[in-house]
């Protein structure tokens, strides 16, 4: 609740001129949607990941936000992770990140050891087991055209880890927040051929049930509500002092 109080009150809408939108509209409603717009920009880094860190505390050894999986991938690796790409995008295989991650654990020491600069991790835990999962988290609709270099990031993540440690449980995976077509299912069927569905991607109640446990995503949903109830005022007073100024 505190981040996005501190969020609208440190807001400053960009100085645009829209005389007909404010005189059709109001100036605190064309405020308050170029606030909502920047909120939703922003919902990922400044509001889900860190809830998610807190969450996962619960029931995880350790979570760490921003985090490098690994400096290093050996060439053959590589070669492993190219040659998955490519039967993947010609439909030549299926998804199987267990298979993946099997060829991949096979070389991960072999060859040379290349320097490498993976995406950063948008959310790690550490399981009491030792378990490690590496998430990144997207937006509810991400393109379906960029599930391609996503799944790149995926084995390029856990080559990077098993540089490191070649037994190591690793699990790399994408995170989808909620799901924008409740109370239809989640629209999987444009990643399906790159990803592996079920060790690969956790959606909605599926991801925070996971980091929180049974009826965690339910329990989120409550507090978000709380706290849209105890902000309201503040939000309403914040945003009507734009109506009080004159027409641009």
């Amino acid at each position: 609740m505190n981040s996005l109080r501190n969020k609208f009150q440190n807001y400053n809408p960009e100085p645009a001129s829209m005389p007909f939108h404010f005189r059709l509209l109001g100036k605190d409603r064309i405020a308050l949607y170029s606030f909502i717009h920047s909120l939703s920009t922003n919902f990922g880094t400044t509001i889900f990941v860190p809830v998610a860190k807190s969450l996962a505390l619960l029931n995880f050894a350790d979570a760490q936000l921003q985090q490098t999986a690994g400096v290093l991938i050996s060439t053959e690796a590589q070669k492993v992770i190219q040659n998955i790409m490519d039967n993947l995008t010609t439909a030549n295989s299926i998804p199987d990140k267990i298979q993946e991650i099997k060829a991949i654990r096979s070389v991960c020491q072999k060859g040379e050891m290349k320097t490498v600069k993976p995406t950063k991790v948008d959310l790690k835990l550490t399981a009491k087991d030792g378990a490690i999962y590496l998430f990144d988290i997207k937006t509810a609709k991400p393109n379906a055209g960029g599930f391609k270099e996503f799944k790149r990031t995926l084995l390029e993540w856990a080559a990077a880890v098993l540089a490191i440690n070649p037994t190591a449980n690793i699990h790399t995976m994408i995170a989808i927040p909620y799901n924008p077509y409740e109370p239809q299912p989640y629209n999987r069927w444009t990643m399906r051929g790159m990803l592996d569905l079920e060790n690969e991607l956790k959606v909605a109640e599926e991801f925070w049930d996971f980091l929180g446990g049974q009826g965690a995503y339910n329990e989120l949903l409550e507090c978000f509500e709380k706290a849209g109830i105890e902000l309201r005022p503040e939000i309403d007073a914040y945003f009507a002092r734009f109506n009080r100024s004159k027409h641009n």
